[in-house]
């Protein structure tokens, strides 16, 4: 009998055994999928990832960038720096022949601005943001002059052209002259300083940059304070008051 069955065998393929759900445990696939590298993988997550975050940071507003030349320092985004500006309930202008109104809105300005540190471009655009009526049709007619003579939109040439609208000649180059002889004399530091910030307005072109701020400043101390001083390191305005206040 074994022989019998032995050679009922002979040319046949032998069966291969199966599993308990009888299925072959082995199967020879003709085209077998090819392995995937699993660092490939990773990297098509971590992409998808970064690629989700972007697209949800641009859903929520541009981030801060950063300033060239600084990488630590971030420059705010300009929604975020108008809300600060707003925080301060900066006053509106309207206009008028009033130079006492215009000069009290300017040195608000020139105060909020101050404790800001925003630059001189972004001066000027909150600045305008507070015009209204008369006043926001002269800066339209500025600001198209501007366009036209490719005029710099800094503070110091808002600042100008806002003097030669709203304070007369004469009242103008008063005010530059009680500027350029200024001098602390029997003044306290802060007093010196309010005034020097509350005329300087009406000499911008004096103190264009901030280190010629700084030296205007210090000239019109008492000499034992400018003495003092001397020997300081002295980078901004806010040192400078820092330095003389002590």
């Amino acid at each position: 009998m074994e022989g019998t069955r032995s050679g009922r065998g002979r040319g046949r393929s032998v069966r291969q055994p199966t599993t308990d759900e009888g299925t072959r445990d082995t199967t020879i696939e003709p085209n077998p999928e090819p392995r995937v590298d699993p660092s490939a993988q990773i990297g098509a997550a971590m992409q998808q990832m970064t690629d989700l975050l972007d697209h949800v940071v641009q859903q929520q507003g541009q981030p801060p960038i950063q300033q060239p030349g600084n990488p630590g320092h971030v420059v705010e985004s300009e929604d975020r720096a108008l809300e600060r500006f707003q925080k301060f309930s900066p006053p509106k202008f309207l206009g008028g022949p009033d130079p006492d109104v215009a000069e009290k809105w300017l040195e608000k300005m020139i105060d909020i601005f101050a404790a800001l540190h925003y630059s001189k471009e972004r001066q000027v655009t909150f600045a305008v943001f507070q015009l209204e009526g008369a006043a926001r049709s002269w800066w339209n007619v500025i600001r198209m002059k501007w366009d036209r003579k490719q005029t710099p939109r800094t503070w110091v040439n808002f600042v100008r052209d806002f003097n030669a609208k709203y304070f007369p000649p004469l009242v103008q180059e008063k005010k530059e002259d009680e500027f350029i002889r200024l001098r602390q004399g029997t003044q306290s530091v802060a007093e010196y300083e309010s005034q020097f910030t509350r005329l300087s307005k009406f000499a911008p072109e004096l103190i264009l940059t901030e280190q010629r701020r700084v030296r205007r400043f210090i000239q019109g101390l008492n000499v034992e304070i400018q003495k003092d001083l001397a020997v300081a390191q002295i980078n901004t305005f806010s040192d400078a008051m820092e330095k003389a206040l002590r």
